[in-house]
């Protein structure tokens, strides 16, 4: 197979051409409020954001963007988070009913799928999760907004799947200028939308595995049961510690009643790893929560789904590696199976290349910023593992640390991995292997 048509080029392309087409059109009068074309660098900085479903704004979406513009963004992210392949693999199979080993090949790149006869049920199983989730989350988000709030129906509709779509998708866009605080203490808002957060970011392979197997949770896969367990530990983790810290802090949960910031709370922690909304001030939380943040945001959600982060199965297979190393085992075991020496690998891996990213990052925008230390982490963590929550500086930087940025989000959103064989000139098996030795480590 030629290097151009290598599914993880192909991959990391495709997301390319929809950020040019998402650039293109937002650029042109018609998409901003006051019908002006928006400069390159904030409708270039857009597209990235949509299409990498981060949810980083440098304009309020809500007021700059004409109604054209949001629904540029809302198709940008639901492209973004469907997957450009697995849409690509639908459209294939209504069309020809069959599919081609190449294409299969490049589904799989994107959906993560283990058997290359499994893709086809997966991009079915995407399709009619989304479409379900989505129209089930508007029609909850409108009735509320429409009977809770007064807004006409037109309005609450539109807001409704604006948010939904966004939510699905883990996007974190929000055509209000507070994000959801407006809403912090409303449960029939944000239950909905929490929902929607969970499922998009738990993963199609793991939705397809509990779709086939939901009555024998013992024969899921091993994939299945890290996420799902990682995924329960992250949360009430998350939650757990959000209250701990930010109880009595005036400027978050403390002016809050405490049912209100039960929910606040844990709206917070379901957030954190993916979504991007938030309903409390980010930039006021202390040190504690935002070095939290870090870690949620850094590990993201479940794997081949619309969530960001190195995933929750990587951050899962690296404690139970460093479990096993400490007890003196020598195989990685959960759920009475032994994990693979090249997944342990491929975590490995993933969590260097991400690591070397962030890291890079920072160094970019400390050199070229004169912003407070933690709001410069926060921001590039929140880019790379495309979550959109910021403290509130994405439009104070300067256009290298908005361009640094756009970088992330592509990084974070096509993959370590996928990125980094994307750009090789591919694997080569050699016929010879060196002596083994083992080095001092520690």
């Amino acid at each position: 197979m030629s290097t151009l048509y290598h599914p993880e080029r192909i991959v990391a392309l495709a997301f390319l051409f929809a950020i040019g087409v998402g650039t293109a059109l937002l650029m042109l009068p018609v998409a901003q409020a006051e019908g002006q074309a928006a400069p390159w660098l904030t409708a270039l900085f857009t597209a990235v954001s949509a299409v990498c479903v981060t949810g980083l704004a440098v304009v309020d979406t809500g007021t700059y963007w004409s109604g054209f513009g949001q629904w540029v963004l809302v198709g940008l992210f639901q492209v973004g988070g469907f997957g450009m392949m697995t849409a690509a693999t639908l459209l294939g199979t209504m069309v020809n009913r069959s599919l081609q080993l190449r294409m299969r090949l490049v589904t799989q790149v994107e959906s993560h799928v283990i058997g290359l006869g499994d893709v086809t049920s997966v991009a079915k199983l995407v399709f009619i999760v989304t479409v379900a989730m989505e129209l089930l989350t508007a029609a909850a988000l409108a009735t509320r907004l429409h009977l809770g709030y007064g807004l006409p129906w037109n309005e609450a509709a539109w807001s409704g799947l604006f948010h939904s779509i966004s939510a699905f998708n883990n996007a974190g866009f929000s055509i209000h200028g507070d994000s959801l605080m407006r809403y912090a203490t409303d449960v029939w808002m944000l239950a909905p939308v929490m929902a929607a957060i969970v499922i998009g970011g738990l993963g199609f392979p793991v939705l397809h595995d509990l779709r086939v197997r939901w009555h024998d949770p013992r024969h899921w896969t091993l994939h299945t049961k890290l996420t799902l367990m990682g995924t329960a530990m992250l949360l009430a983790g998350g939650f757990v510690i959000l209250l701990w810290f930010e109880w009595s802090n005036a400027k978050t949960l403390g002016a809050l009643a405490w049912p209100d910031k039960m929910l606040a709370a844990a709206f917070s922690s379901v957030s954190a790893r993916t979504a991007g909304f938030n309903v409390i001030d980010i930039g006021a939380l202390t040190h504690e929560s935002l070095a939290l943040h870090y870690l949620l945001m850094f590990v993201g959600g479940g794997s081949a789904g619309t969530a960001g982060g190195v995933k929750v199965g990587t951050f899962l297979v690296l404690l139970l590696l460093v479990w096993s190393e400490v007890r003196g085992r020598s195989d990685t075991q959960a759920f009475g199976r032994r994990i693979s020496q090249a997944a342990q690998r491929q975590a490995i891996t993933v969590l260097m290349l991400g690591g070397m990213v962030v890291v890079a990052g920072n160094l970019v925008l400390l050199h070229s910023s004169p912003l407070p230390v933690n709001q410069i982490i926060f921001e590039v963590v929140s880019a790379f593992a495309t979550v959109g929550l910021s403290t509130g500086i994405t439009a104070e930087l300067p256009p290298i640390g908005q361009l640094t940025l756009i970088v992330l989000m592509y990084a974070g959103r096509v993959g370590t991995i996928t990125l980094a064989t994307s750009l090789a000139t591919g694997a080569r098996r050699t016929a010879f292997r060196y002596p083994e030795e083992h080095p001092i480590v520690g």
